[in-house]
């Protein structure tokens, strides 16, 4: 099977004789190890391509190189590899959103229970509305002492059961307030954007804030693009719906095509970021290619009317002189600079 650990032990063995007659003599061995399959090799090399780069081999600089290099490997090469990477795939990141998107479909379940019991409460004060004016009906008719008083007496009833009512109504809106801002601080904690099933605008302003520092202390490239549904095709299409469908199917492309190490993000309104780590430019531009690519040979359907996906990217480096916000409204020129150029399906801007 690729990837897997051959037995491929060399000995050197030295023997070590004692200069006392009565000792033994001592065997030792060392084993030197052999890289063999593709994996191996190929970590060897993208360590060697760590140290030679200057930047520390850790955990989290020997992924991003490793997806980075493995684009240079040859396709056999490469779907050995991840036929390996994918024995080890977990599934934090679903679990997560799952996670999230039950807390809010719980916080939602609340919600209704207490539109039911408000519902409740209303009713049954039109209700003793409604008996008060039937008992003055009755009084101005004369009825008979006997009625009126079963009268005021289911009256009384039901004014008691609206007591109760309001002072459970009020009880449950506590309990509301108290659980909708346990919501919301759970929310601002999270970082997954649940209607593209992409990570959020909180957590990609993060991950940019903590790459520019990375950018300071190890001097390396790293970029970011901005992803747009083209805007002339959004106006040209109507339906909200069919919009949101078009905008999901970018998601999902994006996630398709981008490396683990890559960060994709919702930024808002359908506007998508995606975070390219040790990546300058001219590949940030090649990546941009194959998005557009990718996007364009895909089509969605609409009634009978069969429509070609179409993006604008903006795209932009990350220098450690440049604060996040600035590199944002970077790519966001970079897109509207793509947008007014008919030719043009990505624009770079640099400051």
């Amino acid at each position: 099977m690729t990837g897997t650990f051959k037995n491929r032990v060399r000995h050197d063995t030295t023997a070590i004789k004692s200069t006392m007659a009565d000792e033994k003599v001592v065997i030792t061995e060392r084993v030197v190890v052999e890289p063999e399959s593709e994996l191996e090799i190929y970590s060897k090399e993208v360590l060697a391509a760590l140290i030679e780069d200057g930047l520390p081999p850790t955990p989290n600089n020997f992924s991003l190189y490793f997806d980075r290099l493995l684009e240079e490997k040859s396709q056999s090469t490469r779907k050995q590899i991840v036929s390996v990477l994918e024995l080890e795939e977990d599934g934090d990141a679903e679990n997560s959103i799952i996670l999230e998107q039950t807390l809010k479909k719980g916080f939602v379940s609340i919600k209704n229970i207490l539109n039911v019991a408000a519902n409740l409460y209303k009713n049954m004060a039109l209700m003793a509305k409604i008996l008060e004016k039937r008992k003055q009906e009755l009084e101005a008719d004369f009825t008979s002492q006997e009625t009126k008083n079963i009268a005021a007496s289911l009256g009384s009833d039901i004014s008691k059961l609206n007591e109760i009512l309001q002072k459970q109504s009020s009880n449950m809106r506590t309990m509301y307030d108290d659980t909708a801002k346990i919501i919301r601080d759970v929310e601002n904690e999270t970082v997954f954007d649940n209607q593209y099933g992409v990570y959020n605008k909180r957590y990609m302003m993060l991950k940019i804030a903590q790459e520019i520092e990375l950018i300071r202390k190890f001097g390396h490239k790293s970029s970011l693009i901005m992803i747009e549904l083209a805007r002339d095709l959004k106006a040209s299409v109507t339906n909200e719906k069919a919009v949101m469908l078009m905008t999901k199917t970018v998601a999902r492309l994006l996630l398709k095509t981008s490396r683990r190490s890559d960060i994709v993000a919702h930024y808002g309104n359908g506007v998508f970021l995606m975070l390219l780590k040790h990546t300058d430019i001219e590949s940030a531009k090649q990546a941009s290619e194959r998005l557009c690519d990718l996007v364009s040979n895909s089509n969605f359907f609409l009634a009978d009317r069969e429509i070609q996906l179409k993006i604008s990217i903006g795209i932009t480096d990350i220098v450690q002189n440049n604060s996040v916000e600035e590199i944002i409204v970077s790519t966001m020129d970079g897109v509207k600079a793509a947008y007014d150029d008919p030719h043009l399906d990505y624009a770079v801007i640099v400051k």
